[in-house]
């Protein structure tokens, strides 16, 4: 199965940083390749190892439709395993790259930069919500995203697995991508506490009601155990990055809560672990982090107050 990562992101987040690194970590890598020649590409002789193609807003016939497009299809395309990376970053740290290299924007050419960048998110809104792994570059030098994405990426077959934890609501659906999903909607419902119902499942008070359900305690070691369990037979299997899905009513109580605690404990059992929070994300913008594996977000920025039932 050829392994395709399609990397994309706003201009300036680091894209083209992002496929060197991935040159290097043993991708045969392609940059700025119309949308309408890969099929042509993909449909030609196969290739020995896994392939990465940066999309770039700048090419004609790129749209966010095309896109995802491409993605339906290679999903449905069982030689393939593709995966959507997207390089994201704070508008305003966009803003301050383009004024210091005095480029202009190529989505607005003829007017400020900050009309490009506002655009430019717009148009890759769609795209992001299908990112498999999401990178924010914000606060990441060229050498700290070069750590992050070996994490990811790397192919050599000493390389640990990587593992993302997911939270999100059944009712904006499930995440494509994941490997292993969990229904956590039969533990008590902080949203029914009006002290609670305007926090979220990152906050201490959130956890401790979640916790306190007599079958928390059971339904957390059970899950933890097996993941444990499982983590190894993928890496025998060849797999290098492992998705983990919670889901509840709204995402924001519940399956938060159950995805901080997995986290850490994974963590603590020496896993490369992230978390990625999307119905907290939709809001906030900046999910939450463990530790220093930060393939997410920045650490230390916890979403709160989102306003939503879980």
């Amino acid at each position: 199965m050829q392994r395709v990562v399609l990397v994309t992101g706003p201009s300036g987040a680091g894209r083209s940083t992002a496929i060197n690194v991935l040159e290097d970590l043993g991708f045969e890598a392609i940059d700025n390749l119309p949308l309408s020649l890969v099929p042509r590409l993909l449909d030609g002789p196969s290739r020995p190892g896994p392939l990465a193609l940066g999309l770039d807003v700048r090419n004609r016939d790129f749209s966010a439709t095309n896109v995802i497009e491409l993605i339906d299809r290679l999903t449905r395309d069982p030689h393939y395993a593709p995966e959507v990376l997207y390089l994201d970053c704070a508008p305003d740290t966009l803003l301050r790259r383009y004024n210091e290299t005095r480029r202009r924007h190529p989505l607005a050419p003829d007017g400020s930069p900050l009309m490009g960048v506002t655009s430019e998110i717009d148009l890759l809104a769609p795209i992001k919500g299908r990112a498999d792994v999401l990178v924010d570059t914000t606060e990441l030098s060229p050498h700290d995203l070069k750590a992050e994405l070996a994490r990811w990426f790397d192919t050599r077959p000493d390389r640990r697995l990587s593992v993302s934890v997911h939270s999100f609501s059944y009712k904006r659906g499930v995440p494509r991508g994941l490997d292993l999903m969990f229904d956590c909607r039969f533990l008590a419902n902080p949203h029914w506490e009006a002290g609670l119902r305007e926090l979220n499942g990152t906050q201490a008070e959130v956890q401790d009601f979640v916790c306190a359900d007599s079958r928390y305690e059971e339904f957390f070691s059970r899950i933890r155990d097996l993941i444990l369990f499982l983590l190894p037979a993928h890496i025998e299997e060849g797999k290098t990055h492992l998705a983990i899905g919670f889901g509840c009513t709204g995402g924001q109580h519940r399956s938060v809560t159950l995805v901080e605690k997995m986290a850490v404990a994974l963590a603590d059992a020496a896993w490369p672990v992230s978390i990625r929070h999307r119905e907290l994300e939709r809001r906030m913008t900046v999910p939450s982090a463990i530790g220093d594996n930060m393939p997410v977000s920045k650490a230390g920025q916890v979403p709160s107050n989102p306003g939503n039932a879980s």
